[in-house]
């Protein structure tokens, strides 16, 4: 350990932690005031791995004064190797002026170990000076501690910044038969600059309740019995609670009486994220008399519709048709088109060709979703081509520039076979049952190939590229 060579001291420093022995402990201690700074923080290491029989004395020694790399790696060795003895010191560094030292103290005192520190923090709150009350505070909230009595005694002092620490503890501790005690300070704070406090704790704790539904009844209970404002944001807490109990209260303000209710309410449920908000959204978005809640109820539904990729297509198309059926503004109604287009099906497709059909306002974008959709499931799946027939397509004038057929420097040039296959359609049917039977051969044989077509749509330029016997459908050129 007093080797000049780097090398050496290493070693040493590797042997000492893997040599049983209290005196190898007595060894490095006596070291940590000899060695040099920045070997002193290397033993000091080195000691805490040690933890059976450390001595832990040299290290909140060396903690508490001395030169900063050795007390910044002491501090961090009590993190480790500390217990209850070491609350004083570190509380003291934690509020040292060198923003290190006490933002390093505030990290071991949150990890520090022993049965008995967290009664100890329990303890000293009851003798707590102004200073160190609201560090405390704060430590029971990082460790987590039940401490419910004593947070909300704290919670109800004259010091605001203890006052702020305790509300943030008990947001973050609080039990839940103690539940409604935060509930109270909702309702009725008792200082109004503590209203947002508990609002935040009161929501903090309600997320992590065991059982989210007896939680989200004493909210629902207390929602009852409290003003407007109030029930505002106890429907807020709800929704992050989530759950049976606290869909169906929110679900009640959105079709009660009450604007500030009904607005709330329909702005919450619009953002729910399970679809078992699906038929409460639905539900108001047919009974909601106000314009603006029933475009936020359906535009909630369909983004669950879009949202979930794990919703069966059976379900999915009925819902789709549900929003369209409901839907009574054509900008819904395209939401719900572009919902077809991301999930493809024949369900789907079928859908969008009806909409080709059933509205007229509609019909470009219809024709663009049934042929994206179209050419996403491909000519492998025989219904295409006979819901295409029945999409009403609108008649475009197709120019082919030029069409290649192949893979990498092997192309063949294709552009007669595809000029003859155009039609007055989008939608390009190739002579024979694949592309090397209707372009004459292979030109990349054990290769996958792809179709690559310039051409014009009523005069507009357009690009696309096709893999080897898709469905050949020419977007519309922007």
């Amino acid at each position: 350990l007093n080797s000049a060579d780097k090398a050496m001291f290493q070693l040493a420093l590797q042997t000492a932690r893997e040599f049983p022995g209290k005196k190898v402990d007595e060894a490095l201690a006596a070291q940590v005031e000899k060695a040099a700074p920045d070997r002193a923080a290397l033993i000091i290491v080195a000691m805490a791995d040690r933890p059976q029989t450390v001595v832990q004395s040299a290290i909140i020694k060396a903690a508490g004064k001395g030169q900063k790399p050795v007390r910044l790696a002491a501090i961090a060795a009590l993190a480790r190797v500390g217990d209850a003895s070491c609350l004083t010191q570190l509380l003291e560094i934690s509020q040292d002026a060198d923003k290190e030292l006490a933002e390093q103290a505030g990290a071991a005192l949150g990890e520090l170990p022993g049965d008995g520190v967290n009664k100890e923090i329990v303890a000293r709150l009851a003798k707590a000076d102004a200073k160190s009350y609201p560090l405390l505070l704060d430590l029971v909230g990082k460790r987590l501690i039940e401490a419910d009595a004593a947070l909300l005694k704290a919670a109800d002092h004259s010091d605001k910044s203890v006052r702020v620490a305790a509300f943030k503890a008990l947001g973050k501790t609080l039990s839940a038969k103690n539940l409604s005690a935060l509930i109270s300070q909702v309702q009725k704070p008792k200082r109004e600059d503590d209203a947002a406090l508990a609002q935040e704790a009161l929501k903090a704790a309600s997320i992590r309740m065991p059982d989210r539904e007896a939680c989200a009844e004493q909210l629902a209970v207390a929602l009852e019995k409290s003003p407007v404002a109030t029930k505002v944001t106890l429907l807020d807490i709800l929704t992050d609670v989530g759950g049976t109990k606290a869909l169906a209260t929110i679900a009640a303000a959105a079709k009660s009486n009450d604007p500030k209710l009904q607005d709330e309410g329909s702005k919450l449920l619009g953002k729910w994220s399970s679809v078992d908000a699906a038929p409460v959204l639905l539900d108001l978005a047919k009974s909601s008399t106000n314009d603006k809640y029933h475009v936020r109820a359906i535009r909630g539904y369909i983004a669950l519709v879009r949202r979930f990729a794990t919703i069966p297509e059976a379900q999915r198309v009925e819902m789709c048709q549900n929003a369209m059926a409901t839907s009574r503004h054509n900008a819904e109604k395209k939401v719900v088109l572009d919902v077809l287009k991301l999930y493809p099906s024949v369900g789907t497709l079928k859908m969008a060709v009806a909409a080709t059909n059933d509205i007229p306002e509609l019909k470009d974008d219809a024709t663009q979703v049934t042929l994206a959709i179209a050419q996403k499931l491909g000519s492998k799946v025989p219904e295409v081509t006979e819901l295409l027939s029945k999409a009403g397509l609108e008649k475009v004038k197709v120019e082919i520039v030029k069409a290649e057929y192949g893979a990498g420097n092997s192309q063949k040039d294709v552009t007669e076979v595809v000029q003859k296959a155009v039609g007055d359609l989008q939608l390009i049917t190739l002579p024979g049952a694949n592309y090397n039977e209707a372009f004459g051969g292979d030109p990349a044989p054990s290769t996958q190939k792809q179709l690559k077509v310039q051409y014009k749509i009523n005069g507009k330029t357009g690009e696309a590229t096709f893999a080897e016997n898709a469905l050949i459908i020419l977007p519309m050129p922007k």
